[in-house]
Formats: C-alpha cells, structure tokens, sequence
C-alpha cells in the first residue's frame, strides 16, 4: 500500500466512468473547478506538491488517467481520442459544467486536444511542456520508457533525476508510487499502447490552431525530455497564448518548483 496521502486534506476518490473505475484526487471548496492531467507513466500524486498551492482558489480534480495508477485498465488501443472521451466523461460524470485545466507532458497534448473541440465545458487551459510534436526520441525518455517498461528503484529514480533541473533532488516516495504503479495487471501494455497511439496520432499542428480557449504555455528552460527547444513551435501554433519559461526547471515544474509554479498559473486564471 502506498504511504497516506501528502495532504490531509486532500480526498481520495472513486467513480465509474462508463463502466471503469477511476481513481481521483480532491482538493478545495472553490466554485472554480480545475481538472489536472498526468503525463505518460503518471499518477495524481504528481501534481501533490502543486495542490496545496492551489487548494483555496480552485476545487481541484486530479485524475489518474483510464489505464494509469490505480484506475481501470481496459484492453483497447490508448488513442488520443480514448483519453479526450474519457476526459470529457470524467468531466460530465462528475457534474462538472466549467472548468479551467492544466495538463503536462501527454497530459498538456490531451487538454490541447480537448481545448480543439471548442466545447464550452473548458473555460481556460495551462499546457505545461506538452507533447505531441517531438517526432523523435531523447535520451531522457528512452531511460523513462525502460524504467516503465523494468521499473525498479534504480532504474525509476535515474530516469526522475534525468528530467529534473540541476540541483533537484527526486523524493523516494515518487520513486515508489511509480515503480507500484508500473507493477499493476496490465500497465506495461497501457504505457506501450500509449506510446504507439501517440506515434500514430495526426500531426497536432492543425488541432492548436482549432484552440479558442485562452491558453498558457509553460516549458521548463532544463527540460530534457521535451526539449525547451520545441517551446515556440507549439506557442506560435495558438491564437490566444501566454508564454512563460520556467528557469531552473526540467520537465516537471510542479514538483521542481510548485510555489513559484503556482503564481503563475493563479496569475493567469484570475485575469
């Protein structure tokens, strides 16, 4: 069993969204709702350092993805779409009529594609060093797709420490939520069915351009799974989008740098 949640207030939850079990975090009283997406291989207790920030502005909805942590994991093809559904499922399921999201990693490529549906649901979106246009692999996710793919504690904390920033320092307990998770029935075929859904996508050019929703992007300038580098492509591909880098940061902002993270996000929801 994992260790007790990071924040007592946090709650964590359980719903069926058609017919799976979903696994969420909440957290806040707000009647500004906020839904956070995971990236690859992720969990909801990623975004724990970043929720105690946001707590008394937003109420905060942080799934684990369909096929992720402990939430079902149904045998079909992890496309874009079956996320995008789920997302918007997730969303009806639990009542929700408006709300901001932030995505990261896969997690920011799903809140773009949702955000391209231009459905009235999403009233503002934050992508946080999103995929979806790296076309080709870095050495950094090569060693996070065979932490997944053989997870143990050396194997999952190298490829941590090579997403982080210099001088970032990567929890144990992060370290074994992911090599738990990745030890679940079926979370290998998840993760590589992912990957090939991912590689099989069309090109995400046209679907950013669909976006109408105000938008923030934000790109730890370390990043080396996804390289800073491919920042402004993905900016400039976004008619109504904020630009912010996050200097010292890697891949991960919110669990690098979540204070500072988080005035930023606040900032931008609230204007």
């Amino acid at each position: 069993m994992f260790a007790k949640l990071p924040n007592s207030r946090m709650k964590e939850k359980f719903v069926t969204v058609n017919r799976n079990n979903i696994r969420y975090l909440e957290d806040g009283q707000s009647d500004r709702n906020l839904v956070l997406l995971h990236g690859l291989g992720g969990y909801a207790e990623r975004w724990s350092n970043l929720m105690p920030y946001l707590s008394k502005k937003y109420h905060i909805f942080a799934p684990d993805l369909i096929g992720y942590g402990q939430s079902d994991k149904p045998s079909v093809d992890y496309t874009l779409e079956v996320f995008i559904k789920f997302v918007f499922d997730f969303i009806e399921t639990l009542g929700i009529k408006k709300t901001f999201m932030i995505g990261t990693s896969l997690g920011g490529q799903i809140a773009a594609e949702c955000a391209a549906t231009q459905s009235p649901v999403l009233e503002k979106i934050i992508l946080i060093s999103p995929a979806g246009i790296m076309r080709k692999s870095t050495p950094t996710l090569d060693a996070y797709t065979m932490a997944a793919l053989y997870p143990n504690r050396d194997s999952v904390k190298n490829a941590y420490q090579m997403m982080v920033g210099p001088n970032k320092q990567v929890s144990e307990i992060s370290v074994e939520r992911f090599v738990n998770n990745m030890s679940r029935p079926n979370a290998k075929m998840v993760f590589l069915s992912t990957l090939l859904g991912l590689k099989n996508a069309p090109d995400i050019f046209e679907k950013l351009e669909k976006i109408k929703a105000p938008t923030l992007v934000i790109w730890g300038k370390e990043d080396k799974l996804i390289p800073f580098e491919y920042s402004q492509q993905f900016v400039s591909s976004i008619k109504n989008c904020e630009f912010i880098p996050m200097e010292g940061c890697g891949h991960s902002p919110y669990v690098e740098d979540p204070e500072r993270l988080s005035e930023n996000i606040i900032k931008f929801f609230s204007k």
